[in-house]
């Protein structure tokens, strides 16, 4: 029997449905029993509350698999604990609902978000927004859109595509925005000594994706920020080799990174390029970058501002 454990939300269940799915195609004789975790939600900037009692959970045998959104897994891998597959990614991008471009909002908009980095990189482009919390579950922000409660909201892609929602509204892509580290990505977590499970979920695991979340991750920990501090990492795998692909030693990786003050009036931007293979070197490489060109001010005057 495996025991898969999972948040409550509908987004974490669609989720977790997704995971059970693709282990019984691999296995249609496997029992699985999900689990459902009650999470605490603490304070609304700590990611960490998403995670906190279902890692509990795993290291006490109560579950043998943690399902969670990448996004939302602090930077620091938790003792004794594993992410062991990475499946295929879905869309990374923010995505502004209600409006057809940021343009074509009108001055002083009202747009929600609870994302700092969302508010600051809306601010950093269109500091005549007001920009304002939105609470709840995506069907519930969804219905504060409908409500006139705001012009425009601003979702994760991935979200909004998993739970199969948001598609009557006027939307655009924010593609000029720098995601969240490892949105649209899956991160499934084990026991480090759990052997069994590991090899049941490795081929579960899409090696690009598994590469762009290191990355991310890697400069994630390398800026040192704190939950304050709105930052955005986006790493993409291109496929070297020619037209054909060619091997995987020779695929690129881009790694993209946002640093800003939460009002959008200063913010660091840069760009490294290099092979797949150095994923964790690429992430370090950014953030030391990123930190050189003013970033570190950046920091330290958002920790003021929180204070």
């Amino acid at each position: 029997m495996l025991r898969v454990g999972t948040r409550g939300s509908k987004l974490a269940l669609a989720q977790t449905g997704h995971v059970i799915d693709a282990l019984r195609r691999l296995d249609p004789s496997l029992a699985i029993e999900p689990v459902t975790i009650v999470t605490d939600d603490g304070g609304i900037a700590d990611k960490s509350r998403f995670v906190n009692n279902l890692e509990q959970n795993l290291r006490s045998q109560d579950i043998d698999l943690a399902v969670h959104s990448a996004k939302d897994i602090p930077g620091e891998d938790t003792p004794g604990l594993l992410i062991a597959a990475v499946p295929k990614r879905e869309d990374p991008r923010d995505m502004l609902l209600g409006a057809e471009s940021l343009d074509a909002l009108a001055e002083g908009a009202t747009v929600g978000t609870s994302s700092r980095r969302r508010a600051a990189q809306l601010l950093s482009v269109r500091p005549d927004l007001n920009v304002e919390p939105v609470r709840g579950n995506i069907d519930t922000r969804l219905g504060k859109l409908a409500a006139g409660e705001y012009d425009a909201i601003v979702l994760a892609a991935a979200g909004i595509r998993r739970l199969g929602v948001g598609a009557d509204l006027p939307s655009s892509a924010l593609d000029r925005f720098v995601p969240a580290p490892g949105q649209g990505c899956l991160a499934l977590q084990v026991r480090d000594i759990d052997l069994t499970t590991t090899a049941l979920i490795g081929p579960l695991s899409d090696q690009n994706s598994q590469r762009e979340l290191t990355a991310e991750r890697a400069a994630a920990i390398g800026l040192v920020a704190t939950c304050n501090t709105p930052v955005g990492i986006h790493a993409s795998v291109m496929p070297g080799g020619g037209a054909n692909g060619g091997e995987a030693g020779a695929d690129k990786l881009t790694v993209r990174g946002w640093l800003g003050l939460p009002d959008g009036s200063s913010y660091v931007e840069d760009e490294v390029n290099g092979l797949a293979g150095e994923a964790h070197l690429l992430g370090h490489l950014l953030a030391q970058r990123m930190r050189q060109a003013g970033g570190d001010e950046i920091l330290a005057r958002a920790e003021e501002l929180a204070a």
